[in-house]
């Protein structure tokens, strides 16, 4: 499901609240934000791309703020949570909620935020574009298609896979080992039967036997690519940079070894504008690109981060699911290759999910439990010294529940302070789009915003890569040490070898859990990380290291959320959360 409070019986769903939201012209929003028309390529009437090279002075001036040559950025607010649970933690309900309680306060903002994956939304997780009254709209638009962001990302993927194996049928110049191949085929679905397929079977006409398998589309290195490079020329030079296997010989191969690094970006050249569309409060937001933070880096595009700092005062922006992930990727990577370091992080924390952290089970967190709220509040108190780690003390967003008690509410505040950690108490979800459900919680990120910080890494680059790992394992994760699989073992030589230690580090990690047992809840301790693999993603700049047993395909459920889904008379959505 969506990340929101659940609505009861006489509460109106996510999709009705914003079927009844009054909408306006994106060209008005664009207006309001000081975006001039130049640059802005419409997509139906309430979305919108934005071409960053064609913002101008003008536009600024004409909005009244300082010229955009030689204006300070704005300042980046970066949301994360605690460990996610089924209960839902709300984070990205509780990031269009601040945007709109920091712009209610009179700031310039704008929000920044991923696009949705369509596996998820079929399959358990659901929409990703907030919930209630703290949403993004066309909610359902920017859930399914939108502006065919993933399926350009998902061609591109394809298409040098394709050539790739034609370059092999073809004669194979470049001595390219079939069986040393690292790049997958992707598809913007959960689809397990495709993780390890044949192709190329038929006989001589139909190509070379090999095995090969399907990724997500979210876990592509296309799409880390697309969301770490800072423009087209960076875009293609880094897809040129991509190694996709080995030859016989045991030498990387790479997209520019091939020669088809402009075709790939041309298959991009639109999807790299980001994407504008609007609050229900009437907040600009840039929903672009989307890798997950499980198993990539978790962060949305930096050319949409940068293009929201060229426009507003303050970006608020996510990472995805828990601190452990998303937030420390925001920091080692994406904050290490471009100038875009948080001013002001915030944990989301929630009553109910703590609940299930100290060992209360789904069908009893609305009973009230101060004594499992106690036992369960070890996993955020991690995540806040994780988070001080990088020289930024956090402040903590309460997102309240309605079966939340005054009492367990008091309970958590109180730890709070005893922390020295700022925290509010937030209702977006009943009362954002405007309202004053997160003013308290916007001024004290605001006043986070203005104390002196530190800002650093986690980790040198010039530390060897099996040290990064173990410095991110025991410092983040609390676990005694890290095990490396025998192919794993050969990968660190091979990187090595092949000099990419230099990069850091993305961990392909669960995120119900510090450790690589999703049903390790809370703060466990006593653990040892297995990583499995090692994947050097030389075009995005970073290594993926694989553990326990997180996919890079997964899986629908049981009952998918697809099964309650469908369109009425009228052609409007039904049952999409």
């Amino acid at each position: 499901m969506s990340e929101t409070t659940t609505p009861g019986n006489n509460v109106p769903s996510d999709l009705e609240i914003a079927r009844q939201a009054v909408i306006k012209p994106i060209e008005e929003i664009a207006a309001a934000a000081g975006i001039n028309s130049d640059a802005l390529e419409l997509y139906g009437p309430y979305k919108a791309k934005i071409d960053p090279a064609k913002l101008t002075a003008a536009a600024d001036a004409a909005a009244g703020v300082p010229g955009r040559p030689g204006r300070t950025p704005g300042r980046v607010v970066l949301v994360s949570a605690m460990s996610p649970t089924p209960a839902g933690e709300g984070k990205s309900t509780l990031t269009v909620g601040l945007a709109d309680s920091l712009a209610r306060a009179g700031h310039r903002v704008m929000v920044a935020l991923r696009e949705p994956s369509l596996g998820p939304i079929l399959g358990m997780k659901g929409g990703a574009t907030g919930g209630g009254y703290s949403q993004v709209l066309p909610m359902d638009q920017i859930n399914l298609h939108f502006t065919g962001d993933f399926h350009a990302i998902t061609s591109a993927n394809n298409a040098l896979m394709a050539l790739v194996d034609n370059h092999i049928f073809q004669g194979n110049e470049l001595n390219i080992d079939p069986r040393r191949m690292t790049f997958k085929r992707v598809l913007d679905m959960n689809d397990r039967s495709l993780r390890e397929v044949v192709i190329g079977l038929g006989g001589p006409a139909q190509g070379i036997p090999r095995q090969d398998g399907f990724d997500i589309t979210v876990a592509s290195e296309i799409m880390a690519v697309f969301c770490l490079a800072t423009d087209l020329d960076d875009l293609r030079e880094r897809l040129g940079r991509i190694t996709f296997g080995y030859t016989y010989d045991r030498r990387p191969v790479t997209v520019a070894d091939l020669g088809v690094q402009g075709a790939l970006t041309l298959l991009l050249k639109e999807a790299i504008k980001p994407n504008l569309v609007q609050t229900i409060a009437g907040t600009p937001a840039l929903v672009h690109g989307g890798p997950f933070a499980n198993i990539a880096h978790g962060c949305n595009s930096l050319i949409a981060t940068q293009t929201a700092r060229s426009i507003a005062d303050i970006v608020v922006t996510e990472a995805g699911f828990g601190a452990d992930l998303g937030a420390e990727k925001y920091m080692d990577i994406k904050a290490r290759m471009a100038d875009v370091a948080p001013s002001a992080v915030v944990i989301v924390a929630t009553v109910r999910a703590l609940k299930m952290h100290g060992g209360v089970v789904k069908d009893r967190l609305k009973e009230p439990d101060v004594e499992a709220l106690a036992a369960g509040v070890a996993n955020l108190q991690r995540h806040i010294r994780n988070v001080e780690k990088f020289g930024i003390t956090p402040v903590v967003a309460i997102n309240k529940f309605a079966t939340d008690t005054a009492e367990e509410l008091d309970w958590l505040l109180q730890w709070c302070a005893a922390e020295n950690v700022q925290a509010a108490v937030a209702d977006v979800w009943g009362r954002g789009g405007g309202g004053d459900g997160g003013d308290e919680l916007a001024a004290k990120v605001a006043a986070a915003m203005d104390t002196p910080r530190s800002f650093r890494h986690l980790y040198p680059l010039d530390m060897s890569v099996e040290d990064k790992i173990r410095t991110i394992v025991q410092e983040v994760y609390g676990a005694d040490g890290v095990d490396f699989s025998v192919p794993a073992l050969k990968r660190l030589a091979e990187i090595e070898k092949n000099g990419w230690s230099g990069m850091p580090v993305c961990m392909a990690k669960t995120q119900y859990s510090f450790s690589d047992d999703a049903s390790l809840l809370g703060a466990p301790k006593g653990f040892i990380i297995h990583v499995r693999d090692l994947i050097p993603k030389t075009g995005a700049g970073f290594i993926v290291a694989l553990t326990g047993a997180v996919m890079t395909m997964p899986g629908l459920p049981k009952v998918p959320a697809a099964m309650r889904m469908d369109v009425d008379a009228a052609g409007n959505p039904v049952g999409l959360t």
